[in-house]
């Protein structure tokens, strides 16, 4: 990929173009992130350039983890990301937003918003079972999961009840609609996943518009 960065999402805004159009759009906090370690095909197999965000207390962290930063002369950080890059970067640099233009397509990825144990009506959107003819107490269980004389045994893929949420989702040819490279702000038109606050991965997109 040609460029990429962590951030952090802030939230939806909006946006005024000349003509007076309303754009929404995501705000994202990108960077500054720093080259934690560089991977190269001799040493370890594959190229990869590793990027680190969001500064982190030293006491937070172990002594290996320490050595590591130290070694790449990089103050400890919290999150740490690795980035198969066309261009490799020298250990240590700083990565900004404004790698990034306005009009340029990315893609996000983020974790969903986590939900815990749903039912299968909030988790796959089924319907209730009928309120008369004998159904019930409860109205919104499973219900008939397949016949019992020729498989005897449930489905694979059946909607069932369980972990809902906390998936990671990529949207790809995003647009960016803003740098603002003086509060390392990205604004990219329309909706990216995860909760305010979560961090997202933003990159060039792989399947651009034709």
């Amino acid at each position: 990929m040609k460029h990429a960065i962590l951030g952090k999402k802030i939230g939806m805004s909006q946006i005024f173009l000349d003509n007076g159009t309303v754009v929404p759009v995501t705000v994202v906090e990108a960077g500054p992130c720093f080259v934690s370690q560089v991977k190269t095909e001799e040493h370890d197999g594959y190229n990869a350039t590793q990027l680190a965000f969001v500064d982190e207390k030293a006491s937070r962290i172990s002594k290996p983890q320490a050595g590591h930063f130290k070694k790449a002369n990089v103050s400890a950080k919290k999150y740490l990301k690795e980035f198969k890059l066309d261009q490799a970067l020298e250990l240590g640099a700083e990565v900004k937003c404004d790698v990034f233009a306005a009009g340029e397509k990315v893609d996000v990825s983020g974790f969903t918003r986590g939900r815990g144990f749903t039912g299968n009506i909030v988790r796959w959107n089924n319907r209730r079972l009928r309120m008369t003819h004998g159904t019930g107490p409860v109205h919104r269980e499973v219900g008939s999961q397949g016949a019992t004389s020729h498989i005897s045994h449930v489905v694979k893929g059946m909607h069932m009840p369980g972990q809902y949420g906390h998936e990671k989702v990529t949207i790809q040819n995003l647009e960016i609609a803003r740098v603002d490279a003086e509060r390392n702000l990205l604004l990219i038109k329309g909706a990216i996943p995860g909760p305010k606050g979560s961090i997202v991965t933003v990159c060039s997109a792989v399947k651009s518009d034709k």
